[in-house]
């Protein structure tokens, strides 16, 4: 009889430190997890204002093109008046040398 209260005693704190290993695991993988969550989260973060960079660069070169095309279309259009306009002179000519 006397060992009973000594063997219910060691059962108890067997008990208590299993219990507290467990608890200890358990916060170990919660902070694990939030950490692990943390990177992504920066990760993200990182991604997002790279692709933001990338899309101003690529706007800053799409407008840049649509101004080039502009001004090509232009200058082929001028060409064109240009040579509508000496068109139109050669034809004069042509008439004017006819009629002598």
């Amino acid at each position: 009889m006397k060992h009973t209260p000594l063997a219910i005693l060691a059962l108890a704190t067997l008990l208590v430190v299993s219990c507290n290993k467990e608890k200890a695991a358990i916060d170990a993988r919660t902070e694990t997890t939030q950490t692990a969550i943390e990177h992504q989260k920066t990760a993200v973060d990182a991604a997002a204002k790279e692709a933001k960079l990338q899309t101003d660069a690529n706007a800053t070169i799409d407008k840049a093109n649509i101004e080039a095309n502009k001004v090509a279309a232009q200058a082929q259009l001028d060409a064109d008046k240009a040579k509508v306009a000496a068109e139109a002179v050669a034809a004069k000519a042509r008439v004017d040398a006819e009629k002598k």
